[in-house]
Parts: C-alpha cells; structure tokens; sequence
C-alpha cells in the first residue's frame, strides 16, 4: 500500500477481526480457539486473515485453531512469518488444507524445517501440489533429510525453496537440486560448502541467492565452472560470499567472461569491494536488459552511468534512491540493513522535504531487527533526520505512529543504551508529532520516567522532561492524567525537582518538571495525593523560599497548590501558618507578578471555602485573611496576555456559592471573569454547558451577595450572552 493510500474495507475488517478474535471464538478442550459462526470465506481471504493474524501479532498456538477445519477456511497461500508456534499447533492446524505456497519463515516457539515437512508429507494433496517454500532461519530438527519423508525432492511440485540462515548442509542442498521443477532457491547464509549440486537443477534454475555463504570451500576454478553453467539464471545473488584464500579475483573474472548468464536480469554483488565502475558499467552495457544491480559497499555506482539511469534499479550509496533500494532488498540481512541506515543517516542531515517512502523503510527495519543495537541506533538517528522540523508535517499519520511505536520499542529493549535513548529522545520531543499523532502516552511516559532513573546527562535529562511535559500539555484525559501521575512518576519528578532546588540551579529542566507537576494535577486527585505522599509540599515550601525571586517558579509553584487546595481531604495538609503568612505576603507585594498574586489568592480562596468548622488554624488569623485576600483583589488589573487557562470551571462554582465569605466568592468571581474576557468564545460557551451562568446569575440575585462580587458576576453574564449572540447576528449579515 502507497503511504497516501487509505486502508481498504477488507484491511479494516480483517484488523477488526484480528482485535476481536476472543469475542468471536469459543474455547476448545485443548485451549485452542475456533469461530462461533462462521461464513465460508473466499480462498484469497481466508489466506488474508491469517497472514495479518500473524502481521499483528496474534497468531500463536491458541488462535491458529481457527484454521483446523476447511470447512469454511481454504488456505491456499500461506504465511505465518514469525508467528510463535509449536509443531504440533502447527500440524493440525495445516494438515487439512490443500497448500500450493507457506512461508514459515522466523517462526519461533519450537517449530523446525522436520516439523514441517513431517506435517506436509503427511497430507499427500499438500505434498503433491505445494509449489512455493519458504522455511528461513527455522532451525532444521532432528532427521530432516535422513528419510525420504522427511526430504524436500519427495515435494515434486516445489519451484521455489528459501533456507536462508538455516543449518542447511552440502547434503540438504544435493536433494533439493535433484527437484524436477526447481526454479528459486536461496541458500543464503546457510553451511554449504560445495555448489556442485546447482548442476543438477541447471536446465530449471531461474534464481539463486548465495549471500554471505561463509563456509563456501570450493576452488575458484570449480565455482567458475558451475556458475558459467548456469546459463538459464534471470536473479543472481553473490553478495558477501565469502571465497576461500585462492578465490580472489573471482567476481572480475566472472564479470569479465564472454557470454556468461545471457538471461540475467538482476545481479546483487554488494560487499564485493574488489567491484569498480568500470567492471560494473562494461557488464551492463553488455547486457541491455539488466533492471537491478546491487552494489552497496562495493564503492562503485557513483557514475552518472548508474545515478542517471531511470531503467536500473541501484541498491548502493550514492543517494537517498539507491540506499531506499537496499533498504527494500534486503530487509532480511542485518548487515546491510546496518550499512544502509548509516549512508542514510549521511543523506538526509539537511532534507528540505518530506520522505514518506524512506520513512516506511526505516521503520520496516526497525521491525525486522528490534534485538539489533547497532540497527537500531542507526535508524533511530534516521527517523529524527527524516521527521525533524517541518519534515513531519509532510507525513502520513499512520507512519508517524508506526515510527513512534518502534521509538518506544527501541527505548525499551535498549534501557542502557545512551545513543539509542538520545535518537529517541530527540525524535520524540516534537511538539507537532506528540500533539497530533496517537499513541499509548503511558507507554511513552514509562519509557521516558525509565530513562530518567538511570540517566545522568543533563540533556538527556532536560529532554526525557520536555517531552514528559508535552505529553501532558496536550491535555489528556482525566484517565490519561492519573495514569501520568502514578506515584512513580511522580516520584522521579520530585526527584529531579529536588536535585535542582539544592544546588540552586534554575534551567530548562527544572522549569519543564515544574510544568508538568502542574499539569498532571489538575483535576487529577489522585496525582494531587501522590504529591502529599511524597512529601512534595515539603519540597515546594522550600522552593517557594529559594526561588523567591523567580516568577514563573513561583507561579507554578503556587499552581499546583492550588490544584492540591482544590481536593478536599488535603486542605487539613496545607494548614500551615508559615504558608499562610508566605501567600499573604504575596497579595499585595511590591513587584509581585499578577499570576503568583492570583495562584496564592486561589490557595487561600480555598482553604477559606472550607468553613470555620475546619479551619485548624487561628480565627483571628482567618479574618485577617479574609480581609487582605478582599482588599488585594480589588487591586488587580487583567493582564494583556492569557495569564492561565482551564479544562472546566467546576472547582470554582463550590466557591461561588452564597453561603462563602465575599473574598472567596470575589477571587472565584475575578478568575472566571479574567479567562471569559480574555477567552470568550471558549470559556462563556463552557460555563453555559457546564450550567455555571445559573449559578454565576443566582449570585447576582442573592441579596446577600457583596456589590464588588456582583459587578464582576454581571460582567461574566454580559461576556457570556454578548457571545451567544454573536453568532445570530454574523447570521443575520449574511441575509
């Protein structure tokens, strides 16, 4: 599928069968599932289903029993690559199905090349027709090959058969080469010793993949010979074979004889450093219709022979075209893979445009390689080049949230790794992909909350923080919120707080912990009582003494006591003279910012709403209160710019209520008034939904309400109805 293409209708509903499968299934005596209805599916479909059952990651012994019968599921095609299966799962879920293709390649869970053959040969329909075998990187298993059941030539059907990074021997070679139709074989990485075999399948050979043959023992004379017979051979892959001491000069000669493999049209020679772009250039011309060439770490396909022509593909590392070829080509083979994501990284350091396309690749490689470090440290430096700046702009959602996803993954695998976490790090901290891209925001801030329990790098610090401070500036849910602010979390926040605060240091990091803190407890109680818990009133009583001079520490400082003052049962925990005295200082103070004004002002506004009956400090010292928090208020002026924004208005309606003290109905009076103001479109429409304007407009009424309160509740009404008709009256213009 192109990036810019939509899923199709069958990709959505088989992605909505594969989340659902335990609701549609019933359990089986054996803990295997099947359907509990089920309409005959078409072949092709039923061969979908399975394939993204194992592309998503459920496909394992448990859910593959839908397929036991082929009374409603036909599998023809079959592919179960990487899927976690036992041989006996295996078996009887493929035993009834008439199989013309199965790649089983990278399964894990027990299942060997034995197994499957065992399995095939004891379905003879199956065993009779099958063409196509994909069995690489399984391991052999006991007897494979020692009886003719267990052997590949007993499928005479096979045209095609792939043992890359298998254990497969010079005798396993011998009896799939004597395979009447064998038209495809890779061998690749694989303990072969001695082509010879080829000889036997000469008149049907069409392809044949030898990369990276390390144990390869035969002469160079003998190679030559068998290579040269090979006339029918349309693909030819000799990448990274490793030739014994005499067989230097083998790929030049091969190049160089006349008339050898007329029908090529695909040769891979990367890693073959003795290759140059003259050997290269002399072989094509020769040879018209050659559309692929590979030649990544050869150093040769700089010329404008291969960069300037369009009818051949290069998979090499002269520009972004030929590294996204060997990107595609060999995703299977880790060190290339590794040496392509290097050149890539070189090549996009200054992209002035989006690559979608070589995103995709990136992140394919990630997933074809999450247990390799240096694959994956190498990519992770490619998707920050690749999504930096404006360059996400351009991309697909989808491939953005597949990118983050295998962020996330490397983060994980890879705790310790200090280069792999700045890759992430740095890609991650992107405004632009963390408020418009979904994903699981837990799972990142576990990561980033991980990585700062280890780290002692003063950037990678500030980093994990900033972006632990963006993932909670998009505003969350409520639950999102409270998972965010798990007492782990906070912990380590407090931590990094604390760390700060003793040396003095006021930075980016501090500043953006402070930020977060803040966020995470507004509206979230719980996150407020993790605070409380972990003595961060403590903390912050100490900060608002050694950060006195600093406004916006001090604001949000004062914020999150606010928010903490907002939940009831921790009012009793902000019962402090000294904190009391502190806020009252800052009511009126000279040079004192309107914003901390404002956050002590809501502090006190809140403890005071709790009534005498809970006051546990002195009375007096309440009325005082009370009356310099009515005072200092009235000299208040709005702000120019937005001062502080809210979710909801609720907390604030409790305060408005008749039976509070005129300054806390007045501070609760002046906040919403300031956002309404400021805000209108917002915040009036807000109060309306919330039912606020009622309460708000029975203040006014109450005769009991003070006249500083009921100017300032007139004005939200007036804001507020002024907003509302607004929009009739943009209407009427229009007629």
């Amino acid at each position: 599928m192109e990036c810019n293409e939509p899923p199709s209708l069958a990709d959505i509903c088989l992605a909505w069968v594969c989340r659902c499968l335990e609701q549609l299934c019933a359990e089986r005596e054996d803990g295997s599932l099947c359907f509990h209805h089920c309409p005959l599916f078409p072949q092709m479909l039923a061969d979908q289903l399975l394939r993204r059952m194992a592309e998503e990651g459920v496909l394992n012994d448990r859910t593959i029993g839908v397929f036991r019968s082929n009374e409603h599921l036909r599998l023809c095609c079959v592919c179960v690559r990487a899927a976690r299966l036992s041989a006996e799962a295996f078996r009887l879920a493929m035993q009834p199905h008439r199989l013309q293709e199965l790649n089983a390649s990278r399964v894990c869970g027990g299942l060997t090349v034995s197994d499957v053959l065992l399995s095939l040969a004891a379905n003879t329909e199956c065993r009779d027709n099958l063409q196509r075998l994909d069995l690489s990187r399984l391991e052999m298993g006991e007897g494979c090959l020692v009886n003719k059941p267990l052997s590949f030539s007993a499928m005479s059907s096979l045209r095609t058969v792939h043992l890359a990074g298998t254990e497969l021997e010079d005798s396993g070679l011998a009896d799939i080469c004597i395979l009447p139709q064998l038209e495809a074989l890779d061998i690749s990485s694989t303990r072969v010793t001695d082509l010879t075999p080829l000889l036997d399948c000469q008149a049907t050979l069409k392809s044949l993949s030898a990369h990276d043959l390390r144990h390869l023992e035969m002469p160079e004379t003998r190679l030559l010979l068998v290579l040269n017979r090979l006339e029918g051979l349309r693909h030819l892959d000799l990448s990274h074979l490793c030739l014994s001491s005499d067989g230097v000069g083998v790929m030049q000669q091969l190049l160089e004889k006349p008339g050898i493999f007329p029908a090529l049209v695909s040769l891979d020679v990367s890693g073959q450093r003795e290759i140059t772009n003259d050997m290269m250039e002399s072989f094509l011309k020769g040879r018209p219709n050659m559309n692929f060439v590979g030649l990544l770490g050869t150093g040769a396909g700089f010329s404008d022979f291969f960069t300037a022509n369009s009818n051949l593909k290069v998979a090499g590392e002269a520009n972004i075209g030929q590294v996204s070829e060997a990107l595609r080509r060999y995703c299977e083979r880790e060190c290339c893979i590794h040496q392509a994501l290097v050149h890539l990284g070189d090549l996009t350091t200054d992209l002035d445009e989006a690559q979608p396309d070589v995103l995709k690749l990136v992140t394919m490689a990630m997933k074809n390689n999450e247990k390799s470090l240096h694959v994956q440290v190498a990519a992770t430096a490619c998707v920050f080049n690749l999504t930096s700046r404006t360059n996400s702009l351009g991309m697909p959602i989808y491939l953005l949230r597949n990118a983050v996803h295998h962020l996330l993954t490397a983060m994980r695998n890879f705790p310790n790794q200090e280069q792999l976490q700045r890759n992430c790090l740095l890609s991650l901290c992107n405004e632009w992909i963390l408020h418009n891209v979904p994903f699981d925001r837990f799972d990142g801030a576990q990561m980033v909350i991980t990585w700062l329990n280890i780290c002692d790098d003063p950037d990678l610090q500030r980093m994990a923080v900033a972006m632990y401070y963006i993932l909670v500036a998009v505003k969350p849910t409520t639950e999102e919120t409270t998972q965010l602010g798990a007492e782990a979390f906070m912990v380590e926040l407090l931590g990094i707080v604390q760390e700060r605060a003793s040396m003095g240091i006021v930075d980016a990091t501090l500043r953006f912990a402070l930020s977060v803190l803040w966020s995470l407890t507004d509206e979230c109680p719980t996150a407020s009582h993790h605070f409380i818990q972990c003595h961060g009133l403590e903390l912050y009583q100490e900060l608002l003494e050694t950060y006195h001079r600093e406004t916006d520490i001090q604001k949000s400082v004062l914020g999150l006591l606010n928010n903490v003052a907002e939940v009831v049962d921790l009012r009793t925990d902000l019962m402090d003279e000294d904190l009391h005295e502190y806020l009252l200082s800052l009511l009126d103070g000279v040079g004192v910012d309107i914003s901390v004004r404002y956050f002590a002002g809501g502090i006190l506004a809140h403890l005071l709403s709790t009534g005498e009956s809970n006051w546990t400090l002195d009375l007096d010292f309440r009325d005082i209160i009370l009356r310099k928090l009515h005072s200092a208020i009235l000299t208040w002026t709005t702000p120019e710019e937005e001062m502080v924004s809210y979710r909801s208005f609720r907390p604030f309606y409790p305060l408005l209520h008749s039976s509070q003290p005129t300054s806390v109905q007045l501070w609760a009076a002046w906040a919403v008034h300031l956002v309404c103001e400021q805000n209108a479109s917002l915040y009036a429409e807000m109060l309306q939904e919330e039912g606020g304007l009622d309460i708000v407009k029975e203040l006014i009424t109450h005769p009991d309400t003070h006249d500083d309160v009921r100017r300032l509740a007139e004005g939200i009404v007036g804001i507020s109805e002024t907003d509302q008709e607004q929009p009739v009256q943009e209407e009427g213009d229009k007629h």
